[in-house]
């Protein structure tokens, strides 16, 4: 078993690239087995310090402490406007988004009561979302019973917790509503 003392500036590094490639949150366990660090103590000192690093440089990149001790890498919030257009293609296109919000408004619900509402091309949006990682699917009699996952929660930034999350699109959507957008008025 090699005991060489870590390189806190390589296992820094290996955090860093980490938290780059996921593009998602990653919590303690990970990051110290990518970092080669024997405890979450360590591991979180490092992360922190990088973080710290991000900061004192004014990067457009921050390091994210999430609520639940996971950390993301994103873009600083100032920087969304200048580099939007930049952005070549959408996560989802118009209907699937539609389909992805009605889900978390109502969720749990069954896959029918999706496809009666959003009508049938529901059903290649539900497959999409599924494969995706953004809903979940749990088989119930000749239907599915239809949740969002930790990643849709992690990617819109809204709790895992699903009532307080109903509020948050509730906000969200009466926000949108107000702005006279179409969709938030039908959920």
């Amino acid at each position: 078993m090699d005991e060489r003392p870590i390189d806190e500036r390589e296992a820094m590094a290996a955090m860093e690239a980490g938290l780059y490639a996921a593009g998602r949150p990653l919590g303690l366990d990970v990051l110290s087995s990518i970092a080669g660090v024997k405890s979450r103590s360590e591991a979180m000192n490092l992360v922190r310090k990088l973080k710290e690093r991000y900061e004192s440089l004014g990067s457009a990149l921050q390091i994210v402490e999430l609520t639940d001790g996971r950390f993301m890498m994103q873009l600083r919030g100032d920087y969304v406007p200048k580099v939007r257009r930049l952005v070549n293609r959408r996560l989802l296109s118009k209907g699937p988004l539609r389909t992805l919000a009605f889900i978390a408004y109502r969720q749990p619900v069954t896959q029918a009561y999706v496809s009666k509402v959003r009508g049938r091309q529901a059903y290649m949006h539900i497959r999409k979302l599924a494969d995706m990682g953004l809903i979940s699917e749990e088989r119930l009699g000749n239907t599915k019973i239809l949740k969002t996952t930790e990643a849709f929660a992690d990617y819109f930034n809204l709790s895992h917790n699903p009532s307080v999350m109903k509020q948050q699109l509730k906000r969200l959507f009466d926000a949108a509503a107000e702005a006279g957008c179409g969709t938030a008025k039908r959920l």
